[in-house]
């Protein structure tokens, strides 16, 4: 479904049905459908075209779980029409290879199918769209517009492979998308004018009429770029200021490629015009739309980093010129809220107590917030905090306890917390470990011995195994070992089921673990495992979970699979 309300005329709340976008008017319950690329069928060949649905790839390897995303501003005419402006991602997976995979569980025997990029095959082929939807007085739906990009998307971004994220300017005036290419060692940061889509029709009289009145001064805008020989990590920060000029851009944005520790920048590029007579034909040049960085302020540097993904947020305070982020600055061990000026930046202020590790939230007038944090010795507690600061020295911020939401309840009495141990690794950087040790410690003996890693110094315990690279998906794969046919080597060397001559010979030395419907990692690579192994007379043991996919739903399979770990430890380790 993925419901989300218009925050620009909260009566009405777009979703997703059947793989097409639909929006529906929550005070008159009028519902209208916007897209048409999905045609419901049972065949999954026959029906390849989606909208505001993330694929696959997206969802698992890049954390971006939707495909819309509405215009914070609606316009609204002297008749009290409104507009309300809906930007989505349309997806053709014609390309795609389609998975089987049958389950023994299901009824009459039928077979999941759905499409799977493999590394090295073809990705699904996206753009972006715009939805233009006009309301009455009375919120009735007047009519609804589908647009497209001027000229397709690959012609004005080519070599573009991933739409990683997509947003809106807070004032409504862009969207902008993060765009990578295929090796995703090249990002870009783009801009789109609302005025850069045009209606979609059937008539190309029309579409040539609508794309010649697309002014030559309007097009896209590549603010910012990074580049890299490794790979980059896609993240959730950024932060456009509202424009005060046309010609400038200021945002705030994290760089991971520039030193390799993920820090905060204060970045101004300046939006270039360029001319671009879109009815004649577009031919693209290098660097076509690419802006000039006119300034680049460091806010946070050292080897340390700003928290940036799986969620994570900063706060901007335009009034004090401050920024609010989460980071490891004190230890890699704690995670601590800070603040610093994006104006002046300098120093950088811790605001959570040290010893724990904080997950925090600000509140929008910046004079709250809230620490859900814990240690190895304290369970989680959740408190809240007033913020102060002089008006002389913003950044002289005192944080206040002012509230308890959750109280830690404390550990058993039998409770021994792991201990922290560090070394230097080959690399020259301090690592981290923790050991669980035994209620029954005795100094001098030895103990058996659990290490959570990809494998084990004495028996191994492998779920949901990737055993043959060449079956997995393109983004995470091919960010780590490039495309198979530059590395074919690398490709043979890191797949365990090539290599099952070195498995131990003696029993009761590997167990592995899987469901039978696993959607990611698929069966496959179980199968094709232990056929090896067979072939090789190396002994193993061998769970399926018949009706599970990649991680365990079922409490009931949750139970069996912890049981079955202890009892082989317990057993043989």
């Amino acid at each position: 479904m993925d419901p989300k309300i218009c925050c620009g005329h909260p009566d009405f709340i777009a979703f997703v049905n059947n793989n097409d976008l639909w929006i529906a008017n929550i005070r008159t319950g009028e519902e209208r459908r916007l897209t048409y690329c999905h045609k419901g069928l049972d065949n999954v060949k026959d029906d390849p075209r989606s909208a505001g649905v993330a694929t696959f790839v997206i969802q698992e390897e890049f954390d971006r779980f939707t495909g819309y995303w509405w215009n914070p501003s609606v316009a609204e005419d002297a008749d009290g029409i409104k507009t309300l402006l809906l930007l989505y991602e349309e997806v053709d997976e014609t390309e795609v290879e389609i998975i089987h995979v049958p389950s023994p569980a299901l009824e009459e025997r039928k077979a999941d199918a759905y499409r799977y990029p493999r590394t090295g095959s073809k990705n699904p082929r996206a753009t972006l769209k715009l939805l233009e939807i006009k309301t009455d007085r009375r919120g009735r739906i007047v009519s609804t517009q589908d647009n497209q990009l001027v000229v397709p998307f690959s012609s004005l971004f080519p070599g573009t492979e991933y739409i990683a994220r997509v947003g809106w300017t807070s004032d409504g005036k862009f969207g902008w998308a993060v765009l990578l290419d295929r090796s995703q060692r090249k990002l870009q940061l783009v801009l789109l004018p609302s005025a850069l889509f045009v209606p979609v029709t059937a008539d190309p009289v029309l579409r040539q009429d609508s794309v010649g009145a697309v002014p030559s001064s309007t097009h896209p805008y590549i603010i910012y770029e990074e580049n890299t020989d490794v790979w980059i990590n896609v993240h959730d920060i950024f932060y456009p200021f509202i424009q005060n000029t046309e010609d400038e851009f200021t945002f705030i944005w994290v760089n991971e490629s520039k030193t390799g520790f993920r820090h905060l920048y204060k970045i101004t590029s300046v939006l270039q015009q360029g001319c671009y007579q879109w009815a004649e034909g577009y031919h693209h040049m290098e660097g076509n739309f690419r802006c000039l960085v006119k300034e680049e302020l460091t806010l946070t540097g050292g080897e340390w980093e700003v928290l940036a993904r799986h969620g994570s947020k900063i706060w901007v305070n335009e009034e004090t010129k401050l920024v609010y982020f989460q980071g490891t600055r004190d230890t890699p061990l704690e995670h601590h809220l800070y603040v610093v000026s994006y104006e002046s930046p300098g120093d950088v202020v811790r605001l959570t107590k040290p010893g724990f590790s904080h997950s925090c939230s600000v509140s929008q007038n910046f004079d709250v917030f809230v620490s859900h944090y814990s240690n190895v010795s304290t369970p989680p507690c959740v408190h809240l905090y007033k913020l102060t600061c002089s008006e002389e020295d913003p950044l002289h911020i005192v944080p206040e306890f002012w509230a308890s939401l959750m109280e830690s309840p404390g550990c058993p009495g039998d409770y021994n917390p792991p201990h922290i141990f560090d070394f230097a690794g080959k690399s020259g950087y301090q690592l981290y470990g923790m050991v669980y040790r035994p209620h029954n410690l005795q100094p001098g003996r030895k103990h058996p011995t659990v290490l959570f890693v990809y494998g084990g110094p004495q028996l191994a315990i492998a779920g949901a195994p990737v055993t043959v690279w060449m079956a997995y998906d393109t983004g995470y794969t091919e960010r780590y070992m490039d495309v198979p046919e530059k590395n074919q080597q690398g490709y043979e060397e890191g797949s365990v089921a090539l290599h099952v001559d070195k498995l131990p010979s003696e029993p009761n030395r590997l167990l592995i673990l899987h469901g039978f419907l696993d959607e990611n990692v698929h069966f496959f690579h179980t199968n094709f495992l232990v056929s090896q192994i067979i072939r090789a007379g190396k002994p193993y043991q061998l769970q399926v979970y018949p009706n599970e996919r990649h991680s365990i739903r079922c409490p009931e399979s949750g139970e069996h699979y912890e049981i079955m770990l202890l009892h082989f430890l317990q057993q043989y380790l």
